[in-house]
Order: structure tokens, then C-alpha cells, then sequence
């Protein structure tokens, strides 16, 4: 009898004990990863041009007329603006189903002004950093936070033009920005990451879902992410033109900011005019920095105003 007691005790023990690995080794053991393959050296279209053909076509076609207005020939700052020669960000507050939403008008002379980067500068898993912190570390004029690629072990993960996770989720979608500075959603279990690397692209996001493809909403109002129907703070990219792009994050589970659902962002991104939108890591990782701080609100639960560590960022400069 004490025999198969102390069995028990045994077993039960080695499987808290694998437990507790598995959750250290999702959430806390850093872990440097390695690349895959990489695109080598990125070419953009010059300022002069911009491809708004279809992703992957050496089609290009001149920057819409007046586009050479939005920008300064030195940079100029101010409390919610930045303009230079090839960056303009305007940043706009809206109010929303009582929720703030902040919103970065981009325009760029080249979409290698877009950028990612990942948290202290390393692949791998548990690897993290504040927004904020990344953000200062390239000298980023606007950054949000990205897909927190670390939190998963599936997903396709091209970060610069180069390939680090390969392995696609089950029922995801993910964004691709390709460098003719064109969006496109793709299916994972029907698309290949090393198809979209040799295609064009050089930054592909794995979270989701779309919110906007080809000018229509595909969310419905009652899909979540997880099918969870809680107003969340939020954290979307989203494509308007050739070369004008908007990040955008929302407060939430605050006294001040309820939060959004999907298909409340996604329709309010239709209304700024975007043709594609793209949902990124939600909820405590919602962060907007500009201008040397951040200036939303980021919370994981409504009582404590602070900014969680995640795996990377989108952020406009040139780093």
C-alpha cells in the first residue's frame, strides 16, 4: 500500500515538475535562435517611385501628386508631428465607444523607413524588452509594439529581410509587407514563409487576425481573438496608399478607456480609409511611443499604468 502511495506521490511530483519546465521554458528561459536564410541586401523603389502593383512585381508607378508636399527638407519636430525629407508622422487622439485611440498617420518617401527590430536585438525565445526601450535603442521617430513572436512557437517570424521561424500556425493569417511597400494577408497553412521571403517580403507579422483586406471589414462583431468578448486595449498597421500607413493602439481596461473589439477597430480603420489592417499582440502589450516617450496608456489589468516586456517592435526611423 505504501508502495503504490509513494508511486503516486512520485508521479504526480515528476509531472508538476514537467509542468513547471514546460511554463519556464515557454514564458522565462531566454533562448538566442539562429536564421534561417535572409533576403541579403534589400532594394527599395527610390522616392521617385512606388510599386502599387501586386506584391512580388517589379511594377512601379510614380508617388501620388503632391506627395513631395508632406515633407521638409529638415526635420521638424513638434508635441504630435514629425517631418524630414523622406518621414512624415502626424499623430492624432480620437475618442471611440469610450475608448482613446491614438493614431500615426505615416508617410514615407520609401518603405524602408518601416522598420522592425527585435528585443535587444536578438531572435529567440523569452528574449524581451519594453517597447519603449527598443524603440530608443533605433532611435525610432513612432513605434508600436509588434506580434510578441515569443509567446508562440509557431508563426512565420521575417524580421528585415530575414527568415528566422518558418514553421506556420494552424488557422493564422499573417501580414506580409513586401518591399514595393505593399500589405497582403496570407493563410500560413497554405503559403510558404521561404515563398514569401523570395517574393518580396521583407517584414512578415504572424498574430492577426486581418481586420481589413481589399477595403472590406473581415471581421465579424462577434469575433475575438481566442473568442474572447472582452473590449481590450489594442494594437493594429494598417495600408491606405502606396508609401501612407497608420499604427494605431487603443486604451483599455481602464476607468478612462473601456477598450475595443476587433470589428470596433476594424471599422473604425475602415472609416481613416485603410484598404488593409492587420491586428498585432493586444491587451498589456498595447504600446504607442513618439517623440522619446510613450505617450498611451498601456495596462495588463486597469490598476497599475506600466508597460509589458515583449519581442519586438514596428517602428518608422532609420536604424
Amino acid at each position: 500500500m505504501k508502495k503504490g502511495i509513494l508511486s503516486a506521490v512520485a508521479f504526480i511530483l515528476a509531472l508538476t515538475a514537467f509542468s513547471a519546465y514546460l511554463l519556464l521554458d515557454t514564458f522565462v528561459i531566454a533562448r538566442d535562435g539562429d536564421a534561417i536564410v535572409s533576403m541579403g541586401d534589400l532594394t527599395f523603389p527610390t522616392r521617385e517611385t512606388s510599386g502599387n502593383e501586386p506584391s512580388g512585381t517589379s511594377g512601379e508607378a510614380t508617388l501620388p501628386d503632391g506627395w513631395e508636399e508632406n515633407f521638409t527638407d529638415e526635420a521638424v519636430w513638434t508635441d504630435d508631428s514629425y517631418t524630414d525629407k523622406n518621414i512624415s508622422v502626424k499623430i492624432t487622439e480620437y475618442r471611440r465607444h469610450d475608448t482613446t485611440i491614438y493614431v500615426a498617420d505615416v508617410r514615407l518617401s520609401s518603405v524602408e523607413y518601416l522598420k522592425t527590430a527585435l528585443a535587444k536585438g536578438k531572435y529567440g525565445s523569452n528574449i524581451k524588452q519594453k517597447t519603449s526601450e527598443m524603440a530608443k535603442n533605433n532611435d525610432a521617430i513612432i513605434a508600436i509594439n509588434g506580434d510578441y513572436y515569443g509567446a508562440r512557437r509557431a508563426g512565420f517570424v521575417i524580421r528585415q529581410g530575414v527568415l528566422y521561424r518558418e514553421s506556420a500556425a494552424d488557422e493564422r493569417e499573417a501580414l506580409s509587407i513586401f518591399v514595393d511597400g505593399s500589405f497582403s494577408v496570407v493563410d500560413e497553412e497554405s503559403s510558404s514563409a521561404r515563398e514569401l521571403l523570395a517574393a518580396g517580403a521583407y517584414n512578415v507579422l504572424s498574430f492577426g487576425p486581418s481586420l481589413i483586406v481589399d477595403g472590406k471589414v473581415t471581421v465579424g462583431e462577434r469575433d475575438e481573438v481566442d473568442q474572447s468578448m472582452a473590449n481590450n486595449p489594442r494594437t493594429a498597421i494598417a495600408y491606405v496608399e502606396p508609401l501612407h500607413y497608420l499604427l494605431v493602439v487603443s486604451d483599455g481596461r481602464t476607468s478612462e478607456s473601456k477598450g475595443l473589439k476587433l470589428y470596433q477597430m476594424a471599422d473604425f480603420l475602415r472609416e481613416l480609409g485603410a484598404t488593409v489592417a492587420y491586428n498585432l499582440d493586444g491587451g498589456g502589450s498595447s504600446t504607442m511611443y513618439f517623440g522619446g516617450k510613450v505617450i498611451n496608456n498601456p495596462t495588463t489589468n486597469g490598476k497599475k499604468i506600466s508597460e509589458r516586456e515583449v519581442s519586438d517592435i514596428v517602428y518608422v526611423g532609420y536604424r
